[in-house]
């Protein structure tokens, strides 16, 4: 049959707001701040003296897009693993440490890519300062002032009555200026808080009173379904505003689908290229077909692939020329049988029962030509909206 154009956009959405200017430090390999793509956190759930079972969550996170990786440090044990650790993964190691100042020197040494410390958990901390910042300097390895609502210093809670924004910013900047008095200033800083509401307006009000790089994360954010809902409310209100220079989705789930939630939270924002993109039908009295069924197969036939493709699966009409407008590849479907459309064009009309295969046929198709044409992959997410 004759193509038919439905008219494709030819300039691409913008990034969602400019970024906010921040001084820009190395974490490792990974540039974070400074204009730097926003990056990626997890952290391994493994004990780190477990040194096999944390390189092999470390490797998965890998695979999964994690760009940048903790590891707990509260024994003598795991600080003694963190330098085989550090050696071992593909992605930039972050030591957290509490409770212990011996373990920020012993992270250092170990050659970890930067030292989370949480200056609320760690007596006499600040009479540390001046040491941790000469071996930090000396080695080129970034601290992240890390302060979280669950674990203020008592001395705020006292002052401010419970752990709010102002709170929150006041342990940070006091913390930053205790190494800025040994000028070092290599740091990046988070203030998280379990309450979305209350975290937003901590880095609003953080974002306005210094130049680090900031770390987002709504801390003990819960199981997967809750803790997604509040990481991206959060991180969508904060990025949206150009805040923002690392994220970790906290959930009560396995570290590689933090890192699925962060990418897609990322790529929605169009601060990362996407990879497969499914734009599907949400459930509607006017479908004629069996949409859920059709985006399930056509996403688990399509999985792994690697240059950015956005498919919709259409159940009508109503939206179907539309949203064949935006994607790439995609059908509209009704009455037993579906219209193929390939970058705007209607190339063909197929039975119902031949979508998903006619789809990822021209899927295979596109993706060829994509590599022919030297078209660079992002990173993976799949969106069913």
């Amino acid at each position: 049959m004759t193509a038919v154009s439905l008219g494709v956009p030819e300039v691409p959405a913008p990034p969602v707001a400019e970024r906010r200017l921040s001084r820009l430090i190395q974490v490792g390999p990974v540039a974070v701040g400074g204009g730097a793509p926003v990056s990626v956190q997890s952290m391994t759930t493994t004990r780190t003296s477990d040194v096999g079972a944390t390189l092999q969550q470390i490797a998965e996170l890998t695979a999964s897009g994690c760009q940048i990786v903790r590891v707990a440090c509260p024994t003598q044990d795991d600080a003694d693993a963190l330098a085989t650790i550090a050696a071992k993964s593909q992605i930039p190691v972050i030591a957290d440490i509490h409770f212990q100042p011996k373990y920020v020197f012993a992270a250092i040494e170990a050659g970890c890519a930067a030292v989370r410390v949480n200056p609320g958990n760690i007596k006499q901390f600040d009479d540390k300062v001046k040491e941790i910042a000469r071996a930090a300097k000396e080695h080129g390895t970034p601290i992240r002032i890390g302060v979280n609502a669950g674990s203020l210093d008592k001395r705020l809670l006292q002052k401010y009555g419970k752990a709010t924004p102002e709170a929150l910013v006041e342990s940070a900047l006091w913390e930053a200026s205790l190494f800025e008095e040994h000028d070092f200033r290599d740091i990046k800083i988070s203030v998280k808080h379990n309450d979305p509401v209350v975290m937003i307006e901590a880095y609003r009000q953080l974002a306005a009173q210094c130049d680090y790089p900031l770390h987002l994360g709504v801390t003990e954010a819960g199981p997967a379904f809750q803790g997604t809902i509040k990481s991206a409310v959060a991180f969508g209100a904060l990025l949206s505003e150009g805040i923002g220079d690392t994220i970790r989705v906290s959930l009560s789930a396995p570290p590689a689908e933090e890192v699925k939630v962060g990418i897609q939270i990322l790529e929605s924002l169009n601060l990362r290229q996407r990879r497969l993109e499914i734009v599907s039908c949400p459930s509607c009295g006017r479908a004629q077909v069996d949409v859920y069924r059709l985006a399930d197969e056509v996403t688990a036939g399509l999985e792994g692939m690697e240059v950015p493709l956005r498919v919709a699966v259409m159940g009508c009409v109503v939206n179907g020329p539309g949203e064949a407008r935006e994607a790439d590849l995609g059908v509209a479907s009704g009455n037993g049988k579906g219209q193929i459309f390939v970058k705007g064009e209607v190339i063909k009309t197929v039975p119902e029962s031949k979508i998903v295969e006619t789809l990822i046929d021209e899927a295979m198709k596109i993706a060829e030509q994509m590599e022919k044409d030297g078209v660079a992959s992002g990173e993976p997410a799949v969106t069913v909206s």
